[in-house]
């Protein structure tokens, strides 16, 4: 942990669990996204470290942010951590309204991005008003422990594997592809090893909006929440027997038009669209 005070007091962040695609009826992820950026006098950064063949993704998602109207879209190539201690590197930063991370492998991010100028550089300008973005491993490596794998066959201790994350969104645990993929398992694994840090299970299509000590869901699908800090009961085994017990656990699943604070770990209920009631 980096500090103890209060998290995400300015923060501005759009995570996304995946599959996103510009213009797609019922996302509008990347569109607000960029209306966050600046609209068109947004200067976005493309990160896609997590990618071995980051160029083409570079490309598509400047192809991308062209066709929603920014004109300033750079790629920016970090494929060694000498790069991302490269000074030069970093004044391509310094007058970025937004940066975006690209999917991949989320490793790859800590790994060579993790303490290095680009990394304090990221730190420093999202308290101050920079909006950073990032999808599927773009959106894992935000967290502060980041999920690296795992099968989730039943919620037990081999079902997720972990690592420190960059710490950009603090005291959250988050996971993509949520539903698509079938982790709901992992995710429970992972929140009773680490019941300190809040879950975020995020479909694919679907984004959190994090501005201060709130987020919104946008997008297609759903955010599952899991909080065990009022769990009655957390058994991790240590022996050969892997099940992990939990209980009293609280579980939400957030449409798009909920918010949830970060702080007080609540969800806001609203009225829900097509005449559904709530009960």
């Amino acid at each position: 942990m980096r500090d103890c005070e209060p998290a995400h007091r300015e923060r501005r962040l759009v995570i996304v669990g995946g599959g996103e695609r510009a213009g797609e009826p019922g996302s509008g992820i990347l569109e607000r996204f960029v209306d966050m950026s600046g609209g068109d006098r947004a200067r976005i950064a493309v990160i896609a470290t997590a990618s071995t063949e980051g160029g083409p993704l570079e490309a598509e998602y400047g192809e991308i942010f062209q066709t929603l109207g920014v004109d300033d879209v750079r790629g920016l190539r970090l494929e060694s951590r000498e790069q991302a201690n490269d000074g030069r590197v970093v004044e391509l930063l310094t007058d970025a309204t937004s940066v975006f991370f690209t999917g991949g492998d989320q490793w790859r991010i800590a790994a060579l991005l993790g303490g290095t100028l680009v990394d304090s550089l990221l730190h420093a300008r999202i308290e101050d008003g920079l909006v950073l973005g990032g999808t599927s491993a773009g959106a894992a490596m935000m967290s502060s422990t980041m999920v690296l794998g795992g099968d989730g066959v039943g919620v037990r201790t081999d079902s997720i594997r972990t690592g420190p994350g960059m710490e950009f969104l603090p005291r959250v645990l988050i996971d993509m592809h949520f539903a698509q993929r079938g982790r709901l398992n992992r995710l429970l694994s992972a929140v009773a090893q680490f019941p300190h840090e809040l879950g975020l299970g995020i479909d694919e299509n679907t984004a959190i909006i994090v501005e201060g000590n709130r987020f919104e869901v946008v997008g297609a699908g759903s955010v599952t929440v899991i909080d065990a800090g009022p769990a009655d009961d957390i058994r991790v085994p240590t022996g050969p027997d892997r099940r992990i017990a939990l209980t009293g656990a609280r579980l939400h699943v957030l449409p798009a038009g909920y918010t949830f604070e970060l702080v007080d770990r609540r969800p806001q209920i609203v009225a829900m669209a097509g005449g559904a009631q709530g009960r």
